[in-house]
């Protein structure tokens, strides 16, 4: 089955002729080619009983390889394990008008860091509003994910917000309260209410972004097309997506390791690549039927190559009882409020021994005889510098010694 660094290193070239790579695109292309193969090193296991043995090369570690996002993801909901409270969580899903996609092309940061904080103050304040909560000044739980993409690679900007049904009060001996929605224990807020509120947050940013310099590039900086451009932004309700509530805890860790660590497209998809073009699936309908798509390997290439971040953006971002300047102290009142019981300390070790079996730190089971254990026997160090993208030898791993 053919693979993403597959497509690179066969239609790579090809793209290099007619388009310059960002230093993150050159950095994520690199990664992907030289994924698991000896340009990064790695070692020789071999098996104490029946002899086995093989060589096990390092993975890049690059956030866009789908090759890498499995481990990472599990490393990750490790981590989030203390922090999903006993209650029902909420979906929503926060989408960019397609006529922002010009903008983004050209100032990719700061319209992901206003797409994130335009969501951020828009739930925090009808979190915060008595008439949705019964109570004001409450402080939410929620986490944004960012994701830029179609099934079929094109930009869709969106962020998907993962909520707690309900918000911390403190009273003024410091003592926490949990209180649910007025509605019902897993509504939140009406999406029409959320999409205005949504809408005129990034729309102000937008406005005082134009004023400045901050996007000095604009493609629509000009005077005619920016008035109808945001004509046009006004003109139209901004998508504000609600899904079906997740539930406790246990539902809200599942559906999360689908959204955390996703690449543009997993290597799965991926059904055939030819001497011109890429064939892989995309959803065609919300049961899980799939359809297949045709794509020249070029314009396969460009489109993976829109969603690589700029270097620095975090694309999971945490708020309110779950951000990181009070978390350690929300988070224990809302823990508190709820009556849940403190983090297990066995349960904090379970979780080290994980990420020492992910790691692949520890021996493991030999795969030949299921009997004896793997020890390292040899190692290969890798290239000092990867190939550059497009040339012949990022194609050509360098085999074991």
């Amino acid at each position: 089955m053919a693979t993403l660094a597959d497509v690179l290193r066969q239609h790579g070239a090809a793209h290099l002729v007619k388009h310059t790579l960002s230093t993150p695109q050159a950095k994520a292309w690199r990664g992907i080619v030289a994924c698991r193969t000896a340009a990064l090193g790695g070692q020789q296991l071999a098996c104490e009983t029946c002899g086995h043995s093989h060589w096990q090369y390092h993975s890049c570690r690059n956030r866009h390889c789908p090759q890498c996002g499995s481990r990472a993801k599990d490393a990750w909901l490790q981590g989030r394990l203390a922090d999903v409270l006993n209650v029902p969580y909420a979906h929503l899903v926060f989408t960019l008008p397609h006529s922002l996609n010009a903008l983004y092309q050209y100032h990719p940061r700061w319209v992901i860091d206003n797409l994130f904080a335009s969501t951020a103050q828009t739930l925090s304040e009808f979190a915060a509003n008595a008439r949705w909560m019964g109570v004001g000044g409450g402080t939410p739980a929620f986490s944004l994910v960012l994701h830029t993409w179609t099934q079929d690679l094109r930009l869709h900007i969106h962020v998907h917000a993962v909520m707690a049904c309900g918000v911390l009060v403190q009273d003024d001996q410091g003592q926490g309260r949990w209180h649910t929605p007025i509605r019902k224990p897993d509504f939140l807020f009406p999406v029409q209410a959320l999409s205005k509120v949504f809408r005129g947050k990034f729309l102000a940013a937008l406005g005082r972004a134009h004023q400045s310099t901050d996007i000095a590039n604009d493609p629509q900086g000009g005077a005619m097309a920016w008035a109808q451009r945001q004509r046009d932004l006004y003109r139209h309700d901004w998508v504000v997506y609600a899904k079906t509530p997740l539930g406790g805890p246990a539902q809200t860790l599942e559906y999360l390791s689908r959204y955390t660590h996703r690449t543009a497209i997993g290597n799965e998809r991926i059904k055939a690549l030819t001497h011109s073009e890429v064939v892989f699936t995309v959803r065609a309908d919300d049961q899980g039927g799939k359809r297949t798509e045709h794509l020249p390997g070029c314009e396969f290439i460009r489109r993976y190559l829109l969603h690589v971040l700029p270097t620095g953006i975090k694309r999971i971002r945490h708020y309110g009882v779950l951000a990181s300047a009070c978390k350690t102290d929300k988070l224990k009142l809302a823990r508190l409020a709820l009556q849940m019981p403190s983090t297990n300390p066995l349960a904090q070790e379970s979780a080290q021994a994980f990420m020492a079996r992910v790691a692949r730190i520890e021996t493991m089971q030999c795969p030949c005889c299921k009997a004896g254990t793997l020890k390292v026997v040899a190692t290969l160090p890798g290239y000092t510098q990867l190939p550059t993208p497009g040339s012949s030898v990022a194609g050509q791993p360098r085999g074991p010694p």
